[in-house]
């Protein structure tokens, strides 16, 4: 807890209200904002107050830009003073209330939600609100939508602004679904509420509601529409120069890699980025930094993490042991090149967290000198993969046999 905490009676009361404004809050939101003598929001938000002479008597401050760096001196500055702070919806959703648990202590907060847009959403359009996929572009990259994007998946994108449906619609063509059902949601509670398919000119405050169509047996795994969320994509899901994890053994090594909400993986000599960007798709809490040290390969990587929606990929072009310095520790590490570079076995084994998991692919004899080396100093588990696939042999089909790969796999 932050050193800005005081005691319960000094709680920040957080208030969700919605585009209808004063007219839509209870009571106890209410009360709370007539006792506050500070109230701080977004200017949208202070101006579907009350007159200060009709019950909303406290001083009114906007939120600075860029707000997060300023709201520590914000809290500090109003210190001993009853604070109020509106946000949109439930401020525990997307909203700022979140950021005024982690600075002030979950405890300082009394946080009384309005519902939110999605909510709303699912009320008017008669979806079951456990059903629906929710993606976020204020603040986030748009392409997240794409790990999203499913046969018959129902799916709300809250905007960022007027420009969100016609960018949603832009990629719902590239990714072939320009047949979903697409409804744009505008001043949600508000007198001047408006449902419908996407119009030239949307008010900034909108959301927009996706049904994708369902399962074309024609079309299966085509486009991110199609790709299943348990690793072995297809390997044609990427672009690649032929460094590219072959999609067998990419499910044999993310098994190992064992991914867990919330977690960092650190995927060195990431080639395509296939591993680090499936460890991503594993769970949206999932974090990964992949590191490359050829610049046209760590664009792609990038590029293909964006198209398979996780663009939070973070991409550090460099060559390891130096490129990893000051990397936030990994809860696991993944070696699928440059494991024979002196010092990045070791650099890797020293950073990683007390009962992480790093796994090596070697291919070469002279890289599984190195894993056998090291199977001898840290133990754990020596796996040779070999993955043959059918071909075509003049009328016939036989069987076309892959580099093999030795995995080596520990936990420290």
């Amino acid at each position: 807890m932050s050193d800005l905490a005081g005691s319960r009676d000094e709680r920040v009361a957080v208030v969700g209200i919605g585009a209808d404004g004063w007219a839509g809050l209870a009571e106890p939101a209410r009360a709370a904002l007539r006792s506050a003598e500070v109230v701080m929001g977004g200017p949208r938000h202070l101006a579907l107050l009350p007159p200060a002479g009709e019950g909303v008597a406290g001083e009114r401050v906007a939120w600075p830009s860029p707000m997060m760096p300023a709201l520590p001196g914000l809290f500090e500055e109003h210190a001993g003073r009853r604070v109020a702070v509106l946000a949109s919806g439930d401020p525990m959703f997307y909203g700022v209330g979140a950021a005024l648990a982690r600075l002030l202590g979950p405890g300082r907060l009394r946080v009384l939600p309005h519902p939110s847009s999605v909510s709303l959403a699912c009320a008017r359009l008669g979806w079951p609100v456990e059903d629906v996929e929710v993606v976020s572009a204020v603040g986030r990259p748009l392409p997240a939508l794409n790990a999203a994007l499913a046969p018959g998946r129902r799916i709300l994108v809250l905007s960022a602004g007027a420009s969100t449906p016609a960018e949603v619609a832009a990629l719902l063509d590239r990714r072939g679904l320009g047949g979903a059902e697409v409804t744009v949601l505008e001043r949600l509670g508000a007198p001047g509420e408006r449902i419908g398919p996407p119009p030239p000119d949307p008010d900034p405050l909108n959301i927009v509601a996706i049904r994708c169509p369902p399962a074309n047996p024609e079309d299966a795994g085509a486009g991110a529409a199609g790709y299943a969320a348990v690793p072995g994509l297809p390997d044609g899901a990427y672009d690649h120069d032929g460094q590219l994890t072959k999609r067998e053994v990419r499910a044999v090594t993310l098994a190992r890699l064992a991914p867990v909400p919330g977690e960092l993986l650190w995927d060195v000599g990431a080639g395509a980025g296939s591993i680090a960007i499936e460890w991503m798709r594993a769970h949206r809490s999932c974090r990964a930094v992949a590191v490359e040290s050829q610049p046209d390969r760590a664009a792609r990587a990038a590029a293909n993490a964006a198209e398979l929606g996780v663009p939070a990929l973070r991409v550090v072009t460099g060559r390891a042991p130096d490129a990893l310095a000051g990397l936030p520790a990994p809860d696991a590490v993944f070696i699928g090149g440059g494991v024979t570079v002196p010092g990045v076995l070791d650099a890797c084994w020293d950073a990683l967290r007390p009962g992480g998991r790093l796994v090596v692919n070697a291919v070469t004899v002279e890289s599984e000198r190195v894993v056998a080396e090291a199977y001898g100093r840290f133990g754990g588990e020596l796996t040779r993969v070999a993955i043959s696939r059918g071909a075509p042999v003049g009328g016939f089909t036989g069987w076309r046999t892959m580099m093999p790969v030795t995995q080596w796999a520990v936990t420290r």
